[in-house]
């Protein structure tokens, strides 16, 4: 079996493959052991996130809290946490109104740093020789260069895990493997409805 973590870019697996769908309570580890098995022993898993705001869903942070809590259930995953920056910015319309503003104020949310942990994370991680196999939760290109730096010049295994229905090309193209997340994996790495006792429970519009 060969020692392997895996490295998720939280918002590019949540927007890609789990929004709106009932697959939010989502074991990550059990997931990625599913995807990698038979060969691969997952023994840490890396979740790369942040802290989500209230607007424009005041229910998201308490969700987003409950879920991590269920996340800290599992030895092996740890979590990173970036910045989720939201601000008000000025966008021109796409068909305008004669006479009417062509212009309008919009609420625009951006998460930063998870990218670039990611990345710092999983260069550290083979230079010191920590895993035999790497794999990224991502269809995001902005990962190709750190992904080809570390298959391609300092010789280590490193494949990406798919959320989407299609890997971006940039991805393949430096990636030793690349596997694809399907729904079936999804629906048979849920987390219990109820978890601790009782004290840690599945949002029921999840």
């Amino acid at each position: 079996m060969r020692r392997t973590i895996v490295y998720v870019d939280g918002y590019n697996l949540y927007y890609r493959a789990l929004k709106d769908t009932q697959y939010k309570w989502l074991n990550i580890k059990r997931l990625a052991e599913k995807v990698m098995e038979p060969t691969n022993q997952v023994v840490a898993v890396k979740y790369y996130t942040a802290r989500v705001s209230g607007k424009p869903d005041p229910t998201s942070p308490k969700h987003q809290q409950i879920y991590l809590d269920a996340l800290a259930t599992v030895p092996e995953v740890k979590v990173f946490f970036g910045n989720f920056q939201s601000h008000p910015i000025t966008r021109p319309l796409v068909a305008p109104i004669p006479g009417l503003p062509r212009y309008v104020e919009v609420h625009h949310s951006q998460e930063k740093g998870s990218d670039v942990n990611l990345a710092s994370h999983l260069l550290h991680d083979a230079w010191s020789g920590r895993f035999e196999v790497a794999a990224v939760i991502s269809n995001d290109t902005d990962l190709c260069e750190p992904i080809r730096i570390v298959n391609q010049e300092l010789n280590k295994l490193v494949g990406v895990l798919c959320p989407a229905t299609s890997c971006s090309q940039p991805l393949r193209n430096v990636a030793k493997f690349v596997k694809h997340i399907r729904t079936a994996d999804l629906a048979a790495s849920q987390f219990p409805s109820s978890m601790l006792g009782g004290t840690l429970v599945k949002p029921s519009d999840w």
